[in-house]
């Protein structure tokens, strides 16, 4: 590993379904509670699909202002809010840091979804007009329009002005937005990046176009055991929103501050399956193929991984093409790792989820604990691992590897390691 600057998480900040910041978001992953209920953003009776992972969030109180409250798309006060988070938990003085060596990588998949929608809904009159009436659009209807400015309005924040930019590959814009940061810092672009991902996603369109494809489940009798993650008796994803962002520093950036460290991004790959729009191969080559690569980059051997933080989002085809990719990626040691999806208890919130999936990794890491499954009670014969279920595990985890999927064949794996001699 000499020579090679390596990226290390010192600050961690979180915005989930079922709690307010990082602290209540790992006491609900450790408790095995779940976060899944009827939709309360409008009314869902229409859909299908009437569940979600919703975020009780008051704009005010997280400190921004009513000027920024009326400005800013949901999915854009998320991602500062985690930012700032973040920016606190690290403790990194942004006035001793270079502005030009300070980066943002932010994540993705539907942007400003829930304010263009409004906007719509204003100048069509409800839809009622095919041609719609531009005197009626909010002055900042372009940066609806333009996914880039949410990682323009944390640029901003932080001083950064180095690197800025927005990935957004689908379901794992989270997990790929980390993983920029950390080629920038490995390449020598930027010694601080402020990267995670943010989603609002719980809009009337939103939940139309997944409730199209039957990709969300129609539990709606029990929303809170809906999200059902490698169990007989899953049949769809929850849609959720949320967000996480993190302060990822050159380690030996990180060191001469004195900072503490949660672990390091020791290893990133993606790749695509060139296969189907929304359909996944079943054995899992390509999740198998990234997972290798995060791996190899991080030097981890086959037996080397004490945790795995599955995408798990509850679809029959996705829980067995991922089962498939870990067993092809890692042999017998498959069966002796223990997996699990966090989406049981807080939902699917698409670009977001990957970077709330590296925080439970982290934290895992942090806290000896792994996550459960919840709602796995019916063992799927065709899933046959240990996916930890209902009840959350103590167990010391060092390395721990993260996945995700993605529409449009997305496929992509992080390693998270504990930074050896680091305490906090």
């Amino acid at each position: 590993m000499s020579g090679r600057r390596r990226t290390v998480i010192t600050g961690i900040g979180v915005l989930a379904p079922g709690g307010d910041g990082t602290e209540a978001f790992w006491d609900l992953m450790t408790s095995g509670r779940t976060a899944t209920r009827r939709i309360a953003a409008f009314d869902p009776s229409e859909f299908r699909s009437q569940v979600a992972g919703e975020v009780d969030f008051d704009a005010a109180a997280h400190g921004l202002s009513h000027r920024e409250t009326r400005r800013l798309d949901r999915a854009s006060q998320f991602a500062l809010v985690t930012a700032r988070e973040a920016l606190a938990d690290s403790g990194l003085d942004l006035d001793a840091a270079d502005p030009a060596r300070t980066g943002v990588s932010v994540g993705t998949a539907i942007g400003a979804a829930t304010s263009l929608e409004r906007e719509y809904l204003v100048l069509s009159d409800t839809g009622r007009n095919w041609l719609v009436d531009h005197a009626y659009a909010s002055p900042h209807l372009f940066d609806y329009f333009t996914p880039a400015t949410i990682a323009t309005e944390v640029g901003w924040d932080m001083r950064a002005e180095g690197p800025v930019n927005t990935v957004s590959t689908g379901c794992t814009s989270g997990i790929d937005a980390v993983g920029n940061a950390h080629q920038l810092i490995s390449e020598g672009s930027a010694d601080v990046v402020f990267a995670g991902a943010t989603e609002a996603a719980i809009t009337p369109l939103a939940v139309a176009c997944f409730d199209a494809i039957k990709a969300t489940t129609p539990r709606n009798d029990d929303a809170a055991t809906a999200a059902r993650p490698f169990d007989a008796t899953r049949n769809g994803f929850v849609i959720a929103e949320g967000a996480a962002m993190f302060v990822l520093e050159e380690l030996e950036h990180a060191r001469r501050r004195g900072a503490k460290i949660y672990g390091e991004i020791a290893g990133y790959a993606n790749r695509c399956n060139g296969y189907h729009m929304t359909g996944l191969s079943p054995k899992g080559r390509e999740m198998a193929e990234a997972i290798g690569a995060a791996m190899d980059e991080g030097r981890v051997e086959r037996d080397g991984l004490d945790y795995i933080n599955a995408h798990g989002s509850g679809t029959r085809q996705n829980d067995l093409h991922e089962t498939g990719a870990f067993k092809r990626a890692l042999g017998e040691h498959a069966y002796t790792t223990p997996v699990s999806s966090i989406k049981s208890m807080i939902g699917h919130s698409l670009g977001a989820i990957g970077s709330i999936e590296i925080a439970a990794c982290a934290l895992a890491i942090e806290h000896g604990v792994i996550p459960p499954t919840a709602n796995l009670h019916e063992k799927d014969p065709e899933c046959d691992l240990d996916y930890v279920p209902v009840t959350a595990r103590e167990a010391r985890v060092d390395t721990a590897l993260t996945v995700g999927s993605g529409f449009g064949g997305f496929q992509s794996a992080m390693v998270v390691r504990r930074l050896q001699g680091a305490t906090r």
